[in-house]
This record gives structure tokens, sequence and C-alpha cells, in this order.
């Protein structure tokens, strides 16, 4: 669906260098800190910023080879761009009637109810996570391919995060084509939502995976000094000192379950692990 070969751009303290693939019928996350590359990826790939070097294709095309028809295939939710304050809702329909031949009025119209949204009321007296909503609803209204949602769930309260994402699951199981490329910095929305997860740092990609293997296979282990001397790190990824001795983190969890059970050996998270690979030291 989205393929992103060695993506460039530079700014005067920054450098975007970006690899990635999205699978057709997968929910990819981009995932790292405020300011690691995770926006300007996006306005990359849709066109609003111009790389200065790589190659991006969407469906198959470049960018700039994409039609009308293409483009209303895609829904974009993007984290500072928004409707004018001046507009009410009502006034959104008939906008998104004119841009997309499936807007799905009556849809559009039950999930405004049902997630509180007032259509008579100024989108400037709107509150952060209300605007969010409206945001999202608007992407998932109009039957589209490829939803690319830069951090869709920010503002939201863990309730209203919870119902943004079932929606994206109700969207997912109604085609199995559809697709999804979503970042967000609160890693824990993910792990239940995606099938493979990037880790961008820095402007860089330094990890990837699918998400049952991060979940299942990879583990933290805590240990004091005397027992990280005993362990066998050929598995072993990254190391952090603490207070205790270190937390190190691998891919094979069960190896040291089996084989050291006096340590303590932590289930892997993905907040564990952005933790660790950035801040982690080599072994």
């Amino acid at each position: 669906m989205l393929e992103i070969n060695k993506l460039q751009k530079k700014y005067e303290n920054f450098e975007l260098n970006c690899s990635m693939k999205v699978e057709k019928g997968y929910i990819t996350a981009l995932v790292g800190e405020n300011g690691a590359g995770k926006s300007t990826t996006f306005k990359a790939l849709l066109g609003l910023i111009k790389p200065d070097g790589g190659e991006i294709t969407i469906f198959g095309k470049k960018p700039l080879e994409l039609t009308a028809k293409d483009r209303a295939k895609m829904g974009i939710v993007l984290t500072d761009s928004g409707f004018s304050g001046y507009l009410k809702v009502k006034d959104i329909i008939p906008v998104m009637e004119s841009l997309y031949t499936e807007f799905e009025k009556s849809r559009f119209l039950d999930l405004c109810n049902k997630l509180d949204i007032p259509l008579n009321k100024s989108i400037k007296e709107f509150s952060t996570g209300m605007k969010a909503k409206l945001k999202v609803l608007c992407a998932l209204t109009h039957k589209a391919k490829f939803l690319l949602l830069d951090e869709p769930t920010a503002g939201l309260d863990v309730m209203a995060r919870e119902s943004i994402l079932n929606l994206f699951r109700e969207y997912m199981e109604e085609d199995g084509e559809r697709t999804i490329l979503i970042s967000s910095h609160i890693s824990s929305d993910l792990e239940g939502l995606c099938d493979d997860i990037y880790m961008i740092h820095e402007g860089r990609i330094i990890f990837h995976e699918d998400t049952d293997v991060l979940l299942n296979q990879y583990g933290l282990l805590k240990v004091d000094e005397k027992q990280f001397e005993e362990l066998d790190k050929r598995y072993l990824l990254k190391k952090r000192k603490e207070h205790y001795g270190y937390a190190c983190l691998t891919k094979e969890k069960q190896y040291y379950i089996e084989n050291y059970p006096d340590i303590v050996v932590e289930k892997g998270t993905v907040d564990e692990l952005i933790a660790m690979m950035i801040g982690g030291n080599e072994l």
C-alpha cells in the first residue's frame, strides 16, 4: 500500500532519512518521541513538504501520479490541521459531499451522536478532544481504503481514545484490504491495535517488528551486578544501568526464563522497548 525508500528531508537541526513499508490489510504503527520525525514523514508522503531525496509510492504510484480518485481513497488525520473555527459541524457535511462521492452522511451523523459531537456549535468552541474526534470521523466516513493517521488520539482521555481505537478496528473488519498507518506517542494504545511497529528516533528508523513477536518474545531482564556477570549475553540487545544492577532487553525472553529461574523477566512492552532502544547501551 505504501513504500518509503530512503526518504530525506533536511532542516537546520534535524535530518530525516527514513525507509519503511505498509502492507495491504495491515495496521502499521510509527512510534517515537515528539520531534523524532513522525509528522515530517507524514507531510512528505502527502506532498505537503518537498523531500530532499528518496522515493515514495502509494497504491504503487508516486505522489504526483495520484489521481483525484486515488486521493479520495485516503483518509487523513494530521496533528496540525483542522477546520476553520468559525464553521459548525453541519457546515462540514456539504464540503465532505463535494469532496467525496462516497461520503456516508448517515454514518457521519450517527458517529457524531455516538461521540457527543454537536452539529450546531462552532468548532472554535470545541475542546481539543472534540476537534480530534471530528478529524477522525471525517477520515472514516468516505469508504477510504487507506487511513494515514498522525497522532489521531492526541488530547483524548482514556475512554475517548478507546472509543476511537474501536472505530479503527471496526473499519478494518469491514474490508480485508483496508490499511492504516498510524503514529502516536501513546505507545500503549497501539499494542492491541497494530500488526507491526516501526520506531523512529532522530529521523531514522531504528527498529521494526511484528507486534505479536514484540509482545511474546521480547522481555526485560532485571538483574543485580552478580547476575549480570553470569548471564549468557548472546541474546541481549541493550542494557541500562539501574540502582539494583542492570535492565537488559532481549528478544529471547523464554531462553532466560528457562535457564535463569532466579532472575526477574518482565514481558516486553512498546514503552519499555522505546526506553531501552533510545536510552540503553549496546553490549
